[in-house]
């Protein structure tokens, strides 16, 4: 929505339309599988000036590799298309931020998103090894509280307890990031 408000166009690629609310003239949705056929994903990239990834098991504990999959497709089909900006949304804990999550989200990760982690952690290897101007976008435990603006990213970050920070912010640091490119890549991590 956030884009939408700025005047960008918008190509959603989802696997069920039913969960966009969202009707605007700027946005296309689009149905299909990122795990799927290269072709149609470099189809849908085409013409895009940027990628943003923010695929995730909702709340599944099986993570299918769905990231890892799915970059499989994105990468080589933007590279395909001629689209060099890549935005993965990952999350605190996986990969080089894994140093960065306090003791208590660190030992619970572990324990029970291993798997989804692992994934995450997989895809994030396939992104860091293509040529594309990538950002990785680490955020804390994500809410459903609302756009405040107010919000800390850095490479590095001093969290305490369990960090969080809601969707909207993160938002609003993906559309920042698009335009400021201060995290080319690079992994910013974002909390409160």
């Amino acid at each position: 929505m956030q884009a939408l408000g700025q005047g960008h166009s918008v190509t959603a690629f989802v696997r069920n339309p039913g969960t966009l609310s969202i009707v605007d003239e700027r946005l296309r949705v689009v149905v299909g599988d990122t795990t799927g056929d290269a072709s149609t994903v470099a189809q849908v990239v085409s013409g895009h000036d940027m990628v943003v990834s923010a695929l995730g098991r909702g709340k599944s504990f099986r993570s299918d590799h769905l990231i890892e999959r799915s970059m499989v497709a994105i990468v080589p089909s933007m590279a395909r298309a001629g689209v060099r900006r890549l935005i993965l949304v990952s999350a605190l804990g996986v990969g080089h931020s894994r140093r960065y999550a306090p003791l208590i989200p660190r030992i619970m990760f572990r324990v029970l998103l291993s798997a989804i982690f692992a994934d995450k952690k997989a895809g994030e290897d396939r992104v860091r090894s293509s040529s594309l101007e990538w950002t990785i976008v680490c955020p804390g435990l994500l809410t459903d509280g609302p756009l405040t603006g107010n919000y800390r990213v850095g490479g590095r970050l001093e969290l305490h307890g369990m960090p969080k920070i809601s969707r909207a912010d993160v938002a609003h640091f993906i559309l920042s990031e698009a335009a400021n490119r201060a995290f080319i890549r690079k992994t910013a991590l974002v909390s409160y």
